[in-house]
């Protein structure tokens, strides 16, 4: 068994000091929130490191939807999943054939309209809130789901082209060019070679796109205002209205909102880095 350096501890050690308080600063918001949820409203700013009577009543309140913050509540968790996956599939279909046609098949004119695509990351969305406003209301979309599904689209698609064109880049060659040779059009190298080999990409991006959605504030507040069009996270805002806000019910609804996410990112984690960094490096 090979010795452990005295450098190697030292630097582990180093690493720990660092890590530990990042992570208990992280967890730190998380653990309030939780402990608001299962706190009754009398005792919800006792200060206390755990309730002296925790209870499960707030969530009870929310799944019955016996608020009037809460009357539309599984209806606006339905319009975030669906929103959400809804963005996903379509910035996997964007991305991918858009990513295909510039890597594989060499389209003119492509890495021009990739790297035009990926300036726009340097406006802030939050510039670009009004001027998406006045083009969606010119189409009149405005208070339409579809609305917010194409505004998250332009956001999300070009760096999920620009990661899927740095995947696609470290495939070999030689793979497309055997497929031609057997006689395979671009439709069945797309289906048959290209789309096996991104799977980890595929999963990645799809995962981004459907996260980067179900997070989205700023364009869901801006473009939706119906209540039973709106997302959940819009949602939560509408508490924040009242002068007596029930901050329990408030963080109850925010940790079952953010579990979908958690669970989403704790599945799919193995593909995220891998996914999220192929082609960073070149072989």
């Amino acid at each position: 068994m090979k010795p452990i350096s005295l450098r190697t501890v030292t630097t582990e050690a180093k690493l720990l000091l660092i890590g530990i308080p990042v992570l208990v600063w992280t967890l730190l918001p998380v653990y309030n929130l939780f402990l608001f949820s299962i706190s009754p409203k009398e005792s919800a700013f006792a200060g206390n490191l755990w309730p002296d009577h925790p209870t499960l009543h707030n969530f009870a309140v929310v799944f019955g939807e016996k608020h009037y913050y809460l009357s539309h509540f599984w209806l606006q968790l339905w319009n975030s999943l669906l929103i959400a996956v809804t963005v996903g599939v379509l910035t996997l279909i964007v991305a991918t054939c858009a990513a295909f046609a510039i890597s594989r098949l060499k389209v003119k004119g492509g890495r021009a309209v990739m790297n035009l695509a990926l300036f726009t990351y340097f406006i802030p969305a939050a510039f670009l809130a009004v001027p998406m406003y006045k083009t969606m209301g010119n189409y009149g979309l405005l208070n339409n789901q579809w609305a917010l599904i194409l505004a998250m689209l332009t956001i999300a698609a070009p760096y999920s082209i620009w990661v899927l064109k740095q995947a696609s880049d470290k495939l070999p060659y030689e793979l497309d060019e055997a497929a031609k040779m057997d006689g395979a059009s671009p439709l069945q190298l797309f289906r048959l070679v290209y789309l096996p080999l991104m799977t980890p990409s595929l999963v990645a991006i799809g995962t981004y796109a459907l996260l980067l959605a179900w997070n989205e504030y700023l364009y869901a507040f801006l473009l939706l205002s119906n209540d039973r069009q709106i997302t959940l996270g819009v949602a939560l805002g509408n508490f924040l209205a009242a002068d007596d806000s029930p901050w329990e019910l408030l963080m109850a609804t925010g940790l079952i909102y953010a579990l979908p996410p958690a669970a989403i990112y704790y599945v799919f984690k193995r593909y995220m880095v891998g996914g999220l960094t192929a082609g960073a490096v070149k072989s």
